[in-house]
């Protein structure tokens, strides 16, 4: 650029001198003389090259349908990534891992005093809205109460079936909500709050409503596209978040196999991954060195093996203990964790999970082998009154066959079914997989009342893989689990149960005095779980848990606090300029 600028400059005395030999030959004065200034070109019609947006990739197992992160079914790291980034919450983990009130939303939270009831008051930021402009407000609350109270299959209902009104004042910005008797864990209801303007008057019902994403987001990302086919989700900053803007673009979510996990963690095609990495991955990515940081990731959720009482086969207590000598624990954790992170993660205790804050096995000693116990079996199955016959357990000439459920969208689920039936056929136990979808599964078959005409008739479930819900109230997760359902106080009507079909009415006011405080959890729980091993209600497997692996591309990436996960982090993100602006 300077040599063109000089030899430009060079050509002015050779000018000069032609054109005062031009103006001798005429009569004409010569012409004036310019300074040549500095080179101008046309007008350009094209637009400046915008720059490429800042994107985070991030590797994950599979990308399910069905995003409600409120109901069994739905309860998968897709439907938690996706509230953690869209929907509001009241109270979020600190990090200690206790519930502050998220300040972006909330005003203000707290127990009204002197009021003739339990009354929580909660008033909203006024600036907080949805993605379409719509308010976040007291119908929000009401809605999410209505349906948790109500609605089968939902994760953890206990809580809010203690409401006894949720009020809207000052505009829907204040929402007084009214318990029918105090409960300490008020703090972690109305997490995840629903845009009920846009879902209330849905054509689908609860269970399908959100199967294909949400309508409007609340938080510092939404949907821009969701390709399951391609197994690719793409988020962009939502510009209508009151909040602080998130410091990417977007983030594309995309589902790929464990090997190429790594490979592109190595190759820079992921920022991050997510995922339920298998013994060898695990191996693979440590292999990358400094590459990448790896953590274990818990997650809400503990995998357990239900037993039925409304079953026919199972309604004899010895006839489920006799199934669970059959069974080969370890076996079927490795089916469910390949030798993942989740395989460290073993439970032992019927309520809380085995990161959760105070836990403590209870699982009695001995009271189950490690591995199948064929005497026990045997011993248990004669004083139910079967006998051995052909390699099959028959009484009254009828055998024993017992019909296991699993949700046909989760694989590690249908993987640990699959080798329970096995073990249970090894000792002479006839056992036959089913693979309903989720919402039939906890949303009607698992929810019916066991004492109704439908229970007990041979298209019962006898077993069912199950996640068991944890990070809430404890109190309220003992009895959203293993609590008596009530009635519907409107409708009087009785309501769902929970997913074991469990109810003991000798048990249900000790589960009602630790959800209002009145005795503390330890002292609910340990008489609640003794009653459970004893009756062989459920076999707690292990928790679930990811592998969260992070190259050096991008910054910001936490764990994040309690089970937020994260994506509770991700508007701090910082990734790198995309390679395409194509969605």
């Amino acid at each position: 650029m300077t040599q063109g600028r000089r030899r430009a400059l060079g050509a002015v005395p050779l000018l000069v001198t032609v054109v005062s030999l031009v103006a001798g030959c005429t009569d004409a004065p010569p012409p004036q003389l310019v300074e040549p200034g500095p080179t101008t070109s046309a007008p350009s019609t094209s637009t400046p090259a915008q720059p490429m947006p800042i994107e985070v990739v991030v590797g994950v197992d599979e990308l399910e349908g069905g995003f409600n992160p409120h109901t069994l079914a739905d309860l998968s790291p897709t439907s938690s990534a996706l509230a953690g980034l869209m929907l509001p919450s009241v109270f979020r983990p600190g990090q200690d891992g206790a519930l502050q009130l998220d300040t972006n939303l909330m005003e203000s939270a707290e127990v009204v005093p002197d009021a003739e009831k339990f009354t929580v008051r909660y008033r909203i930021k006024r600036q907080a809205s949805w993605s379409d402009g719509a308010p976040i407000a007291a119908e929000d609350f009401v809605y999410l109460w209505e349906q948790l109270r109500s609605q089968p299959g939902v994760a953890d209902p206990a809580g809010y079936r203690l409401i006894d009104d949720v009020a809207s004042r000052q505009g829907g910005k204040t929402v007084d909500v009214t318990f029918s008797k105090p409960f300490a864990g008020w703090q972690t209801l109305f997490n995840n709050l629903l845009p009920a303007h846009l879902l209330r008057a849905a054509p689908r019902g609860w269970g399908t409503v959100l199967d294909d994403g949400y309508p409007a987001s609340g938080g510092p990302f939404a949907i821009r596209q969701i390709d399951l086919d391609r197994g690719e989700i793409i988020l962009e900053r939502n510009d209508r978040y009151w909040g602080p803007p998130a410091q990417s673009d977007r983030i594309v979510l995309r589902a790929i196999d464990e090997a190429r996990q790594v490979e592109a963690l190595r190759s820079g095609d992921s920022h991050l991954a997510l995922f339920s990495a298998d013994a060898g991955t695990v191996r693979s990515l440590r292999d990358l060195g400094d590459q990448v940081q790896m953590m274990t990731v818990p997650r809400p959720a503990t995998m357990e093996m239900l037993l039925r009482q409304d079953s026919r086969a199972l309604a004899d207590v010895k006839v489920r203990q006799a199934v669970l000598a059959a069974l080969d624990r370890p076996a079927l954790i490795e089916a469910g964790t390949g030798g993942g992170p989740g395989e460290q993660l073993q439970a032992h205790a019927q309520v809380l999970a085995p990161s959760e804050h105070g836990y403590t096995p209870t699982e009695p000693a001995g009271a189950l082998s490690k591995r199948p116990d064929p005497a026990q079996v045997e011993r248990l199955l004669t004083e139910a009154g079967y006998q051995r016959t052909g390699g099959s357990w028959l009484r009254d000439g009828r055998p024993l066959n017992l019909v296991i459920a699993a949700p046909f969208e989760h694989e590690g689920y249908i993987s640990i079914a699959e080798a329970a039936a096995q073990q249970l056929r090894a000792q002479g136990i006839q056992a036959t997989v089913v693979t309903p979808t989720g919402d039939q599964l906890f949303g009607d078959m698992l929810a019916t009342d066991p004492h109704s005409a439908e229970a007990g008739t041979s298209g019962t479930v006898d077993m069912a893989v199950a996640p068991r819900p944890a990070g809430g109230d404890p109190a309220a997760t003992m009895a959203s689990s293993y609590g008596c359902p009530g009635v519907d106080p409107d409708s009087e009507q009785p309501l769902p149960y929970n997913a074991a079909g469990f109810c003991d009415e000798l048990l249900q006011p000790t589960i009602d005095a630790a959800l209002s405080g009145r005795m503390s959890f330890q002292q609910a729980s340990a008489n609640v779980e003794s009653v459970l091993w004893r009756d062989a209600i459920a076999l707690p497997l292990y928790q679930q848990a990811q592998v969260l692996a992070l190259s050096n591309e991008a910054t910001g990436v936490q764990a994040g606090n309690g089970f937020a996960g994260p994506f509770s982090t991700a508007a701090q993100w910082l990734g790198t300029p995309a390679e395409n602006d194509g969605y």
